[in-house]
């Protein structure tokens, strides 16, 4: 641990409990069944409080009405997680996806996490406990691809920096140094950087990023501050990157990181974007 503090429409009936958690995970899925359902297999394992919200843009029948994914849905909440599932349809675009998922939550934190990640259990804890030890505006915990662990790329592990104490705001600018972090993110990276830097004793340490894709703990009040991402009007349909863009405005006013060990594992299934011509930090930026 860093020891660090910083001075549409409900389709599911809410389960029976009590109060809402102060995470609530998030996940936008499409045109992935099978993905889907392991994702909620990871969430079904974690002994965390948290809620979740599912929404669909699939082409066809959505994502989690398989049985897989029912039965990982039961499971969830058998174990008194709220679990709402909801189609968002017409599409338009990932950003404006996003845009409504958040508009559909009002956790005093919220996890947005892509319908190709399985997280280890004990994930959420860590990244709760991360992001309230360390008073920032968001943590992730970056997608591992487990296919690359005799893939170690120790020139790409060089820009990593650990956050000595809480994180402090930062503004990024592409082709700086502090742009290059990125690359602590390829392949297997996170594993082995968790190998060579977490200390004996350490629970987990915060290091610094340029964004984190697949696994992003936002303080709500703070996603909501910058604007979430309501830049979807501003960027075209087919626009991708809408992380980039809603992370960095986070650590901009409110500081952020990554944390280590990750936990969050790439399914390393196809994209179901292959086509990205545009990127919303692209048009943004201008």
């Amino acid at each position: 641990m860093t020891g660090a503090t910083n001075p549409g429409r409900i389709e599911a009936e809410p389960g029976e409990r009590t109060g809402a958690a102060a995470v609530e995970v998030l996940v936008p899925t499409r045109n992935r069944p099978v993905e889907l359902a392991t994702t909620l297999a990871g969430l079904a394992a974690q002994d965390h409080p948290f809620d979740v919200v599912v929404s669909d843009q699939s082409d066809a029948a959505a994502s989690y009405e398989t049985d897989p994914a029912q039965a990982m849905i039961r499971v969830l909440e058998l174990r008194g997680h709220r679990v709402r599932t909801r189609r968002h349809l017409p599409r338009r675009g990932v950003v404006e996806h996003r845009a409504a998922l958040l508009d559909a939550s009002t956790a005093r934190y919220v996890l947005f996490l892509d319908d190709d990640v399985w997280l280890a259990p004990g994930t959420i804890a860590l990244l709760h406990e991360a992001i309230v030890e360390l008073g920032c505006g968001m943590v992730g915990a970056a997608m591992q691809g487990l296919s690359h662990l005799d893939d170690e790329r120790r020139a790409e592990q060089e820009p990593f920096e650990r956050w000595e104490g809480a994180p402090v705001p930062e503004t990024l600018y592409p082709d700086t140094p502090e742009w290059e972090r990125w690359r602590l993110h390829n392949a297997a990276t996170p594993v082995h950087l968790a190998r060579r830097h977490l200390r004996p004793g350490e629970r987990w340490l915060a290091y610094k990023i340029a964004w984190v894709a697949g696994c992003v703990l936002y303080d709500r009040e703070a996603l909501v501050a910058v604007g979430g991402f309501d830049f979807w009007r501003d960027v075209p349909e087919e626009a991708v990157g809408e992380d980039v863009v809603a992370e960095q405005r986070v650590m901009a006013k409110f500081g952020g990181a990554g944390i280590l060990p990750s936990g969050a594992v790439h399914l390393e299934s196809d994209t179901t974007i292959p086509d990205r011509p545009v990127t919303a930090d692209g048009v943004l930026r201008g």
